[in-house]
């Protein structure tokens, strides 16, 4: 008997694994949801061939979606709403792009663009910087392809490190220089300020690496599918909740309305044992 299982039969034991854990993390949502600023976490939009990359026609459905029924702002105007106690109505929802890759230019710039919604992406600049293909294998958006979503007046540009380096296992002299040297870039290429970071892969930071991030930046975002809740969030520990391929619109609704946070919990501990002897 072989001892492999058929590569068809690990995806539909993926997909079944996925889809249950999605139904228990919305039934311990009852009775559970706290008023807060939703941030959303995409990554890639795309052929939808993996679950941090969108098919194209399900990124249109959402940010329609959203449109109609909630208030998109830029993580500039959240800093001030999350200093407020007095609950917002509606209550807003930030979107934001991590990594950096040439399909934020080819394919989401457009759309955002076209239904007014302001983004974050917070950019590995290596890559753009070398223009070399990040790890996984996408290529790196450009200087001049960032310009032109800044220009735009909807884009915010932030850090993502500069070689997207894990942060919870990195010395706070080499963590430095990663910050430095990404925020410096962004600002020199672009002629902006480099307020906002985000940890890669959401890993909180090693200790005293977490001070250099909040001595150079207003926000620091890391995982925890939930809201940010009025006067009382660390603007240095935002929760952002992924947008995966297998959400659909279903689990969508639900993440941006503040719900599905056992799906972080349980991804979070799986986390630490995948990314154990990775940097970046």
């Amino acid at each position: 008997m072989n001892a492999q299982m058929n590569p068809r039969t690990v995806a539909r034991s993926r997909r079944i694994v996925r889809s249950a854990l999605k139904v228990t993390a919305a039934a311990a949502d009852v009775g559970r949801r706290t008023p807060g600023l939703v941030v959303l976490l995409y990554h890639r939009v795309g052929d939808g061939q993996g679950e941090i990359d969108l098919p194209v026609a399900r990124f249109e459905e959402q940010l329609d979606w959203l449109g109609r029924h909630r208030r998109v702002v830029s993580l500039d105007d959240a800093v001030n709403e999350l200093a407020d106690v007095t609950v917002p109505t509606p209550q807003p929802v930030v979107v934001t792009f991590d990594d950096g890759t040439a399909d934020f230019s080819e394919v989401v710039l457009p759309r955002v663009v076209r239904h007014g919604v302001p983004v974050t992406l917070f950019v590995a600049t290596a890559y753009v910087e070398e223009q070399r293909d990040f790890p996984w294998g996408s290529r790196p958006v450009t200087w001049s392809g960032l310009a032109e979503a800044v220009s735009t007046g909807l884009v915010s540009i932030g850090s993502h490190t500069h070689t997207h380096a894990l942060l919870d296992r990195a010395a706070p002299d080499a963590a430095a220089d990663e910050l430095d040297r990404s925020r410096s870039l962004i600002e020199d290429r672009l002629g902006i300020r480099c307020d906002h970071f985000a940890y890669p892969k959401a890993l909180p930071p090693a200790p005293g690496v977490e001070g250099l991030v909040r001595q150079r930046f207003v926000t620091a975002a890391l995982a925890g599918t939930r809201p940010n809740p009025y006067g009382a969030t660390d603007l240095h520990r935002l929760a952002r909740s992924p947008v995966q391929t297998s959400d659909g619109m279903r689990w969508f609704r639900r993440k941006a309305g503040g719900g599905m946070a056992l799906e972080d919990t349980l991804r979070s501990a799986l986390n630490r044992r995948r990314y154990t002897g990775a940097t970046t």
